[in-house]
């Protein structure tokens, strides 16, 4: 089998992810089928030491530690208090109860890293109180699908701990690099709302029931809501971004945090740890079975010549790197329409990232932007995963068109964050040096 022969695994995975067949599944034939006629028989020691280096990776570690800490998180009772505490304060903006999501969102995404978790959770509360006062079905599904996408691009995030090793990145560089970033777009977020709902309050109607709580009362009860999650974050990240703890270990610190808390919020018991746990080894085993099947896809194509055969390629059409860059990331979007974002950073990283330096360019610039553009694929319309989570808790009133139109801004905003990282790297590579001196 020639170098050349060996780019055929990509469309040999695509097709195989049409007709239906799990992406793990999908990439462990392809890179068994390819292995095969390149190396016959050695191929099985080739894929048992690929095992043995996946089930001996301390930094793994991290992500069923950090699934857990979001699905107890999600059980726990916190999220009710600080929704209320929230929108305490914003409910004489335009749109309140949308930016107290927002807000929410963000908060729940530093705290657990677990995109779906954030969500749905978010979504079961603040979906009922926006339709009960007659807010904008589109401005609703917007709000929660933008919001819950931020897990993949605040820090603490799962899609980092498997892309960080693979891009050979210090996890605590790429947590640091995508913060800014992070925070920008959370921020855009309550702008457009804040905009959209000033110009044309239809869309949020404002809220007419007087808030008879003083300020003592209400900074009380803010401080009883906050100090929890507060607690919670700093745990992670605290620990974290200080040097005290390596990702696996913040990890373990987070979920023995949130158990913790779901102890003084009363809600622990044995069927919230039993559930939590079985979601845990659920999402933890498809998770894992993806990685390895992404290392035994990626170690037969660059053991055949495949790195070589695509700088070839590109070489000849004399693309350029600002070319290539484009290229990668928009066969990223399109893989989001197909794949999870695991997947995608397990098929598109391992080659990207030789190419990107090859070019001189900065990999952790590079993996913040994947990233973001993963984000915007995960909210893009017609196959947004996104869109399918909201669904699962949405209201029968909440057409599919409205999720469609709705999350049309935020994805705007997405990509504005996009350009601006593109404009300025530094945005993405200005946090790790400050904190880490990299």
């Amino acid at each position: 089998m020639t170098a050349q022969t060996v780019l055929w695994m990509f469309p040999a995975l695509l097709g195989l992810i049409f007709l239906g067949f799990p992406v793990a599944f999908s990439m462990m034939l392809a890179a068994l089928g390819f292995g095969l006629m390149r190396f016959g028989g050695t191929l099985v020691h080739q894929f048992a030491q690929r095992i043995d280096d996946l089930s001996t990776n301390y930094v793994l570690g991290a992500i069923p530690l950090f699934i857990f800490m979001g699905s107890i998180l999600e059980r726990a009772g916190i999220a009710e208090k600080l929704f209320d505490a929230l929108y305490m304060w914003t409910r004489r903006l335009p749109g309140g109860l949308a930016v107290a999501a927002l807000l929410m969102c963000t908060i729940f995404a530093a705290a657990s890293g677990v995109v779906g978790a954030t969500e749905t959770l978010v979504g079961m509360l603040a979906i009922p109180a926006m339709v009960k006062r007659k807010y904008n079905n589109s401005l609703i599904a917007g709000t929660i699908c933008g919001g819950g996408s931020l897990g993949t691009i605040i820090p603490p995030s799962v899609p980092v701990v498997v892309l960080a090793p693979i891009a050979t990145l210090s996890i605590g560089d790429l947590l640091a690099g995508i913060l800014i970033p992070g925070l920008t777009m959370s921020a855009l977020f309550i702008v457009y709302i804040l905009i959209a709902c000033a110009l044309r309050p239809s869309l949020a109607p404002p809220e007419t029931e007087p808030d008879t709580r003083s300020l003592s009362e209400k900074l009380k009860f803010t401080a009883i809501a906050l100090i929890p999650p507060g607690f919670l974050i700093f745990t992670v990240l605290g620990t974290l971004f200080m040097g005290l703890a390596t990702p696996t270990e913040a990890a373990a610190c987070g979920s023995l945090g949130v158990l913790l808390l779901a102890i003084v919020y009363g809600r622990m018991s044995w069927r919230l740890l039993y559930q939590a746990s079985i979601q845990t080894v659920s999402l933890t085993a498809m998770i894992l079975a993806i990685i390895l099947a992404g290392g035994m896809f990626s170690g037969v194509f660059f053991a055949s010549g495949g790195m070589a055969a695509t700088k070839g390629i590109l070489d000849a059409f004399g693309l350029s790197p600002w070319s290539v860059v484009a290229i990668i990331l928009f066969v990223a979007f399109i893989l989001g329409f197909l794949v999870d974002s695991i997947s995608i950073i397990l098929i598109i990283v391992p080659i990207a990232i030789p190419l990107v330096k090859s070019f001189g360019l900065d990999p952790l610039w590079f993996s913040v932007v994947l990233l973001v553009m993963l984000q915007t694929a995960y909210l893009t319309p017609p196959m947004a995963p996104s869109i399918f989570y909201l669904k699962a808790i949405a209201p029968p009133t909440m057409k599919l068109k409205d999720m469609y139109w709705g999350v049309i801004p935020f994805i705007c905003c997405q990509l504005l964050v996009l350009a601006l990282l593109l404009l300025f790297p530094a945005m993405a590579t200005w946090m790790p040096k400050v904190m880490y001196g990299n």
